[in-house]
């Protein structure tokens, strides 16, 4: 028997970026480089473990935003002539580094390396990658949780009630729609709790969620075992909170294994290093220079000056760090066994993006990882969240508090002063959504169409993407314009249901845009 259990919880989530009435748009490339260097790369790795008959588990949110474009015809067309542009820009980098033996060999790699992502996109699952997440599952080796509907805040809507209820009961229904199964558990959005969510968790069945370290630390009466048991709330769902020691050995500037010299630099790219005449066709067609995704450097040191990535040298510190984090793992597994007389688990939560597309060499990690705890100690087990609720279904009954996992720990970086303004237009969209769906429970055809749209406009305004983006200063003003825009929709939705004149033409142009969540119920409002 194993003294403990540890599990590996990614966080896979993107807002939702669709411009079908652009030819190109730049932010949709978050996407296609997500799915190349991290999703696909993920894929690989399950897929290895299954062939080899190695014993694994994996917890993975696909919020639904994420699996909507995965799922949309429109943008897997487009990351195919993504993906097919770079393969054609590998070929030239062939050529033009012919002479010159570290590049030219990168060169190839990287070719190589694109043409798999084609092919398992296109051959290996029929562009369905959602399909792809859901074969692991059903093989028992990959548990998908949900996510709230388009990532809202959800403490930032406590005065509606209503709209939390919509974010929660809309992410279950598209779970459903793509896993063919009710979802267990939930990952909450930046992690953010406040009292009283797990209420409207326990009315849609959830049977846990995931929180930060100080919300149940902080929770009365405090746990006996700390973060490393769940607890249950009196709502009878239960709460896992994330460990600090395995998530620092990751996340720290300082300590964490992606800043490695070894391994390949993330903002050196090609994009940017080459001659503007050269590049031009690979970029985007305004001219703006962008990652392509090829990066010929390691991290080096603290210095302008860059050495050649080596790969070999990235694989054998990716398999150092991986036998690292093992071997705390079962340091830590030991000693809490020992203080708590019973088995503890570890929950390790990350972003899914930063294997793969932050730290490159991050996939290859977890199948060393995997691979390493299968065959190499017996001191711990990976699990997941539910198979430990059905081994241990007896634990302590507390009061969580209210937390989320960003910066100081509670809702600063999402209500401050980039984004403070667009709190007083949420709220009144969301009580005017809510007068909505009370005041139109039946309607004609095109009334209950403006109604589902004005629940997706609300729901795409929501997304905590947008506030995040403005307090960190990347894409300003395109998550500015984002939230205006839905909210300007929404308004002319209400206006326009309420005046009984719906603008058909109009309505249909807005639900081709943003054609997120097709069997909506507006009947959550109420």
């Amino acid at each position: 028997m194993p003294q403990g259990y540890v599990a590996l919880i990614l966080h896979a989530h993107l807002p939702f970026v669709r411009h079908p009435e652009f030819e190109d748009f730049l932010e949709e490339d978050w996407l296609y480089e997500a799915v190349t260097e991290t999703y696909i790369p993920l894929i690989k790795v399950m897929e290895g473990l299954v062939r080899d008959n190695v014993d694994f588990r994996l917890t993975m949110s696909l919020t639904p935003p994420l699996c909507s474009m995965l799922l949309d015809p429109l943008l897997q067309e487009r990351y195919i002539r993504h993906i097919s542009k770079l393969i054609e820009l590998t070929e030239k980098e062939i050529e033009r580094t012919k002479w010159d033996g570290a590049y030219h060999d990168l060169a190839w790699f990287y070719h190589n390396r694109f043409q798999e992502a084609r092919a398992t996109f296109c051959d290996g699952y029929g562009r369905n990658l959602v399909g792809a997440f859901r074969k692991f599952q059903e093989m028992g080796k990959l548990e998908l949780i949900a996510c709230a509907a388009t990532h809202g805040f959800l403490p930032l809507m406590q005065e509606h009630p209503e709209s939390i209820r919509a974010q929660i009961m809309v992410a279950r229904d598209h779970y459903r729609a793509c896993f063919g199964r009710d979802p267990k558990g939930i990952w909450l959005p930046e992690c953010a709790y406040a009292p009283g969510v797990e209420k409207i968790l326990q009315e849609a069945e959830f049977r846990w969620f995931i929180m930060d370290t100080h919300g149940l630390m902080y929770a009365h009466p405090r746990p006996r075992f700390g973060v490393f048991a769940p607890v249950f709330t009196q709502a009878g769902v239960a709460a896992f909170a994330r460990d600090v020691e395995s998530s620092r050995q990751v996340w720290s500037a300082e300590e964490g294994y992606p800043g490695d010299f070894d391994y390949r630099d993330f903002y050196r790219d090609i994009g940017f290093d080459l001659e503007y005449d050269y590049i031009k066709p690979y970029i985007h067609p305004d001219g703006i220079r962008c990652f392509t995704g090829i990066k010929y450097h390691r991290i080096t040191g603290k210095t302008p000056h860059k050495e050649p990535y080596i790969r070999s040298w990235a694989m054998e510190k990716a398999a150092t760090h991986a036998g690292n984090f093992m071997f705390w793992r079962e340091k830590q597994v030991e000693h809490l066994y020992g203080v708590m007389k019973r088995e503890p688990l570890i929950i390790s939560p990350y972003d899914a993006e930063l294997y793969g597309h932050w730290w490159f060499e991050g996939p290859e990690f977890l199948n060393f990882f995997m691979r390493k705890v299968c065959f190499d100690q017996q001191v711990f087990k990976l699990t997941t969240p539910t198979e430990y609720l059905r081994m241990f279904p007896t634990q302590q009954i507390v009061q969580p508090s209210q937390s989320s996992w960003g910066n100081k720990g509670y809702w600063e970086v999402w209500l401050e002063g980039s984004n403070a303004w667009i709190y007083p237009y949420l709220h009144i969209a969301a009580e005017r959504m809510t007068e909505l769906a009370r005041h139109y429970k039946h309607g004609d055809q095109l009334t209950q169409r403006a109604l589902k749209q004005a629940a997706r406009e609300l729901l795409l305004a929501q997304s905590s993407d947008w506030a995040f983006i403005m307090k960190s200063g990347t894409v300003v003003p395109y998550a500015v314009k984002r939230t205006k825009d839905h909210i300007l929709r929404f308004t002319r939705l209400y206006e326009q249901i309420k005046s009984g004149r719906i603008d058909e033409p109009w309505l249909a142009s807005v639900e081709w845009r943003d054609n997120i969540f097709p069997d909506i119920n507006y009947h959550y409002y109420e």
